[in-house]
């Protein structure tokens, strides 16, 4: 099955494709693809958004197919859950990777916490060629490093750690992320839905 991800991300891409081609979904682009501004409060409303909006650009093009999206977030106990939706924009719009890492180690260490609490939360939105949505949502949960650590990954991956695999995301090959990331809890959700509806 072909599916078209309304992604400008390659990182996000890159790992989607991974995730999918188990189950037998191709994830394409769509060159034309204008990422609409992520105006929701809810993991949910932002990725129903993109898929929308890519939904409606490709119907104008005359090309029925299905689509996703996904919005994701990290979500941090000692800043009562912030960056959360707003985890791409955090620091300002304009901000780099690095400076949302470094903004985020710098507020929970003025916060004077000692929780170190972290997840990752994942939401797809799925809109098939005839217009109907299905949502599926990803979790793990992990803990906030004191400093960045790993080279892999991307967005937030150097500052959080994953118990189980005794690294930060950004320290595990793509493989190993993408068997237990938030992403891919997601997708095989998604498509437990997908088997079933």
């Amino acid at each position: 099955m072909r599916v078209y991800a309304a992604t400008k991300n390659p990182g996000k891409l890159r790992e989607l494709r991974e995730i999918a081609a188990p189950y037998g979904i191709a994830i394409e682009t769509w060159d034309a693809y204008a990422d609409p501004e992520e105006t929701a409060d809810s993991y949910a409303g932002n990725a129903a958004i993109k898929a929308r909006a890519l939904h409606g650009q490709l119907a104008a093009a005359g090309v029925r197919a299905p689509v996703l999206a996904d919005d994701s977030g990290l979500e941090i106990s000692a800043l009562g859950g912030r960056p959360g939706v707003h985890s791409a924009r955090y620091a300002g719009a304009h901000a780099t990777w690095p400076e949302r890492r470094a903004e985020i180690l710098r507020e929970v260490a003025a916060s004077g916490s000692e929780d170190r609490g972290a997840r990752f939360v994942c939401v797809v939105c799925y809109i098939d060629a005839a217009g109907a949505e299905i949502y599926a949502e990803g979790i793990v949960g992990g803990e906030l490093t004191r400093d960045e650590r790993g080279e892999l990954g991307f967005g937030y991956d150097p500052i959080f750690y994953e118990p189980s695999e005794h690294a930060t995301f950004a320290q595990l090959s793509e493989k190993q992320k993408n068997s237990i990331s938030h992403r891919a809890k997601a997708v095989h959700e998604l498509v437990g839905k997908l088997e079933t509806s």
